[in-house]
């Protein structure tokens, strides 16, 4: 069960003005233990994690499924979410190993220099909303103010993810490899949608020891305006 309570704004938050690398870049993964190509890209991901400018998330598809394994981490919902990107970047077809970088450009995720030129790319945009997320107990505490005219609500997200999982592939076209996987995504929730004329303050239950990931973005599968990590 969902909970969640708006509070009361905390005035720390707001001490310093926004600029450009206040906050790291979003990474999607949408990859799969059925694709023979995906493992670079996780690997990668693995990379990705150690790194300070970047949040990076795996999320694995079940379209792979039918050719031989079922991905153990295959969620029709992070399909869904893929083909979301797809329709709202105008592409006719999803595919992995595919990173979608802060809600708006993809890339073949087994393209480190490509993968890295978007990252600075949006490292380097001013921050349009600033964020604070802290862990008390059993609840994280979301506070949130835009620092220019944004023009639309914002789709407050909160991600729970699996730090590390090492995975024996049985079969089809992984079969017989032992891969490790970072951060895999094992449920993403809506928890609000966000009028940004006015401060966010709210809280939500979660584990005490539940690593989580907290996504401000545009909806429609728009552009990440903030995000940040409880790990």
């Amino acid at each position: 069960m969902r909970f969640l309570t708006f509070l009361i704004l905390a005035p720390f938050l707001w001490a310093n003005p926004s600029t450009a690398g206040d906050r790291p870049v979003l990474v999607e993964l949408y990859t799969s233990q059925g694709c023979s190509s995906c493992p670079p890209a996780d690997k990668l991901l693995h990379e990705l994690v150690a790194r300070d400018d970047v949040i990076a998330l795996a999320l694995h598809v079940d379209y792979w499924d039918y050719i031989g394994w079922k991905d153990v981490f295959g969620n029709p919902a992070n399909t869904k979410r893929q083909r979301g990107y797809a329709k709202a970047g105008d592409r006719r077809m999803v595919y992995t190993p595919q990173m979608i970088i802060d809600g708006t450009d993809h890339v073949v995720g087994n393209r480190p220099k490509d993968v890295n030129a978007l990252i600075r790319r949006h490292g380097a945009v001013p921050d349009s909303v600033v964020m604070k997320v802290i862990r008390k107990g059993n609840q994280v505490l979301i506070e949130a103010r835009a620092t220019k005219p944004i023009g639309t609500p914002l789709v407050v997200q909160i991600a729970k993810y699996t730090p590390q999982r090492t995975v024996a592939i049985e079969r089809g076209e992984n079969a017989g490899r032992t891969l490790s996987y970072a951060n895999v995504v094992t449920e993403l929730t809506e928890l609000t949608r966000w009028n940004t004329s006015s401060p966010l303050a709210l809280k939500t239950k979660v584990s005490p020891d539940q690593p989580v990931v907290v996504i401000l973005q545009r909806p429609g599968y728009g552009a990440v305006e903030a995000v940040a990590q409880l790990q």
